[in-house]
């Protein structure tokens, strides 16, 4: 198993609404997963097979093994 793949990352929804979305990976880069978090609700979620990259809408906390991020700063 590739070792980025089994990447895991923490959302946390600092306000109703917070969307993360799924890209995918390969030539064409596409939208192809959305959750919406209401505040307070953690996401746990990892990178696949399927899913390169991320995209967080909202106020939201973000942890990864290379830290804390917060979307407001």
């Amino acid at each position: 198993m590739d070792t980025n793949q089994s990447e895991y990352f923490v959302v946390k929804a600092k306000e109703n609404g917070v969307q993360v979305i799924g890209l995918t990976r390969g030539q064409d880069t596409r939208f192809h997963h959305t959750e919406k978090l209401d505040k307070g609700e953690v996401m746990i979620a990892q990178f696949t097979e399927h899913t390169s990259a991320i995209k967080i809408r909202g106020k939201a906390v973000v942890v990864t093994k290379f830290g804390l991020i917060d979307t407001e700063e």
